[in-house]
């Protein structure tokens, strides 16, 4: 077979490249041999991508602004001491509260989340067509369509439904029927409560605003499933180092529910930080209620005894001095008391080791020390004065004690009042009217991408597995010189027909003309007319007129050259046979309209004579012989003696004899044949036969002692792989 464009050829001097090597030049000729494949493949992933890119659901985002500030509107009394140890929550405290499955699901049980009703609609382009306000077609049987609905109030399930799939039907404006698992549990009514399963299932449906038989899917989903799932989809980061200012986000394929269920969280996050914030008022009150009436007792007893004392002693009153030694020692008293309820709050906190609990203790230390100093000099009075002065001393610390818990308690009761948190809500949640998702022009770039790497990829790998022969260097490279390059030839397709007998699965092709007698000015044939000048001179030291043409394998043009060698060889004149030897699957009478019955395997097997097989071809001095009817044994008629005497007979007739033999990597015949041929040439064909099948085909006949003389490169195309990677061409001369 051949390519009408070409006719002589000229190989480059360089040799082709190692199997093992990669010849980039061949690979881009291979990308450009199949830019139409590649092209193809990838326009069909670009419209695969523009198709998803279209049908894919859209997610929207909802946004939030939340401001923590550093310290509530009403500071506890007794965390004065806060700002110094550095005690205020920090951001990723803040991201880490907003993120846990108290705040969120605090916000699933508001949203009802665990409650997922799904609308069943056509497959691939159903959401699509609804997004486009689709409304119902006739033909529409259970599928939802744009406007169409159902509010479910209530939908309980016990634990062994849970993440069950129930089919909610449409049976008319106000009733329905539940099923599940195609099993139909009963039928119900709008706005009523319903029982199915012997009360597993409550249901109560408040609106039915959809068309007969359309099918809804209603699923109660684990509560911390659905938490885990919200916590994907939800998104905090901070607004710059140390600002207090929270972004939030949430993507939802539904817009209205993003925004709903995003401010549902920001509030829930909000109640929880006021709560906490009263919380802390609240153990600080409870902690001053239990010491007040310790403190009033200590006053009344302390004040009992003063007066009981100055009874007995008629009125002791002090002098000035020890008026100020009382005074002193009563304020000493009153700051050890204010550190101890500092104290008590951030005992609560942090442990003694701590710098701030140290430096607190060391300062109670140091008053104590200057208290017990003035006890000292309380020693050196006289024992009246020392009575009085402790008895006054109690009294007066005790006072100053209990005014100080009234005060503070009253403090904590308008703090625990008036908390409002340190949290502020500044933008409530609002949707971006464009999806995040998907991206489409990002998609379809991606999809493009995707399919131009993959149809390179797909051509690179075949080309690189496909390493048939693609120059006739690669041959003489084998050590067998190339007699011929035959074109590929669009003229010998159009005689090409298939022909699939009963015992043969896939079929094969013949010729149904011949091409040197079609198109006698073809490219091919002109390479041929050349093979026909070079065998000249090949079989000149040849033992006899006998040409046997063989090959590798199958399906590689040997019939096609062996016809048409004869053809033009009859043309110039010379009177010769074509031999159809192949008697398992020859087709060479096809190319001259005849039959195969009658032919070699009837004159080898003694059922006819030689005038009798041989038929004449409609080229003058062509004749040939069919391979006849196929035989159970080929091979043990082809090595009888009465096919040594039928060559030695033809070759006295005819000036050529050209023997068509089966590939001789199937069958041993062709090694029969040639033994008994002067010249024998293997027939090989473009991109199909490796080197090394040329390699073991060759050496298989010459271990039976047939040398084979040269090989011909039949189906040769001009193709980039073989310009760009070995630098051969052919031309046309006309």
């Amino acid at each position: 077979m051949a390519d009408a464009s070409h006719s002589t050829s000229h190989p480059r001097a360089s040799s082709a490249p190692a199997d093992d090597e990669i010849d980039l030049g061949r690979l881009f000729g291979l990308l450009l041999d199949h830019k139409w494949w590649i092209i193809g493949i990838t326009a069909v992933f670009a419209v695969a991508g523009v198709a998803y890119a279209l049908l894919a659901t859209p997610v929207y985002r909802a946004d939030a602004l939340v401001q923590v500030e550093k310290k509530a509107g009403m500071s506890n009394p007794l965390e004065d001491v806060k700002s110094i140890l550095g005690e205020e929550p920090s951001a990723d405290t803040e991201v880490g509260i907003l993120r846990s499955r108290m705040v969120l699901g605090r916000a699933v049980d508001q949203q009802q989340l665990t409650l997922q009703v799904t609308p069943k609609r056509l497959p691939v382009v159903g959401d699509f067509l609804v997004r486009h306000g689709m409304e119902r077609p006739g033909f529409a049987e259970a599928s939802v369509w744009a406007g169409e609905a159902i509010n479910v109030a209530k939908f309980q399930v016990s634990p062994m439904f849970i993440d069950e799939p129930f089919e909610l039907t449409v049976l008319s404006e106000n009733r329905y029927r539940l099923s599940l698992e195609d099993r139909e549990l009963g039928e119900g009514k709008a706005s009523t409560d319903e029982s199915f399963l012997d009360g597993s299932v409550q249901l109560r449906v408040a609106e039915l605003q959809a068309g007969e038989g359309a099918t809804f899917t209603l699923q109660k989903s684990s509560r911390l499933a659905v938490i885990n799932d919200l916590r994907s989809r939800f998104g905090v980061s901070q607004q710059g180092k140390d600002s207090g200012l929270l972004d939030l986000s949430l993507s939802d394929t539904d817009p209205q529910r993003a925004a709903r269920v995003l401010d549902a969280i920001s509030e829930v996050y909000l109640t929880q930080n006021v709560q906490r914030q009263a919380a802390e008022a609240e153990k600080s009150l409870e902690f001053l209620e239990n010491q007040t009436p310790q403190v009033r007792e200590q006053l009344r007893q302390a004040e009992d005894q003063l007066n009981s004392y100055r009874t007995e002693r008629d009125s002791v009153d002090l002098s000035m001095e020890t008026e100020s030694l009382l005074e002193r020692i009563v304020d000493l008293e009153k700051q050890l008391n204010e550190l101890s309820f500092t104290e008590a709050e951030i005992s609560r906190r942090f442990t003694t080791s701590h710098p701030t609990y140290q430096a607190l203790l060391e300062k109670k230390q140091q008053l104590q020390n200057e208290r017990d100093q003035l006890e000292e000099r309380v020693d050196s009075l006289p024992e009246t004065q020392q009575q009085v002065l402790r008895m006054s001393r109690d009294v007066k610390v005790n006072q100053e004690v209990y005014v100080q818990l009234l005060n503070k308690m009253q403090e904590m009761k308008i703090a625990r009042a008036s908390t409002v948190g340190n949290v502020r809500i500044l933008d409530e949640a609002a949707v971006q009217p464009a999806p995040v998702e998907p991206k489409k022009p990002l998609i379809v770039v991606l999809a493009t991408l995707l399919g131009g790497m993959l149809a390179v990829g797909l051509v690179l790998v075949r080309g690189l597995l496909r390493r048939g022969v693609e120059s006739p260097e690669q041959i003489e490279d084998a050590g067998i010189p190339v007699y011929a390059t035959v074109p590929l030839s669009d003229e010998q397709g159009k005689l090409i027909k298939r022909v699939k007998h009963r015992n043969d699965k896939s079929g094969q092709d013949i010729s149904s003309g011949i091409l040197a007698e079609r198109a006698p000015a073809d490219t091919a044939i002109e390479a041929i007319r050349g093979l026909r000048t070079s065998l000249h001179f090949a079989m000149l030291e040849a033992g006899n007129n006998l040409l046997a043409i063989t090959g590798p394998s199958p399906g590689i043009g040997k019939s096609f050259v062996s016809i048409n060698l004869a053809a033009v060889c009859a043309q110039a004149g010379q009177r010769v046979l074509v031999v159809d030897a192949d008697m398992r699957k020859g087709h060479v009478h096809h190319a001259f309209g005849g039959r195969s019955e009658g032919g070699l395997s009837e004159l080898l097997s003694g059922k006819a004579a030689l005038a009798d097989v041989t038929r004449s071809g409609s080229i003058e001095g062509l004749d040939y012989i069919s391979r006849g009817s196929a035989p159970p044994n080929p091979s043990e008629l082809l090595m009888q003696e009465r096919f040594s005497q039928f060559l030695a007979d033809i070759r006295e007739q005819y000036d050529l004899v050209v023997i068509d033999t089966p590939p001789i990597l199937a069958v041993t015949d062709a090694a029969v044949i040639g033994k008994q041929c002067g010249t024998t040439l293997m027939v090989t064909r473009f991109q199909m036969n490796p080197v090394k099948e040329l390699e073991i085909a060759k050496r298989r006949l010459e271990t039976t002692g047939v040398p084979v003389k040269g090989a011909i490169l039949n189906a040769m195309e001009r193709k980039a792989a073989t310009s760009y990677g070995y630098g051969y061409y052919n031309y046309a001369y006309k």
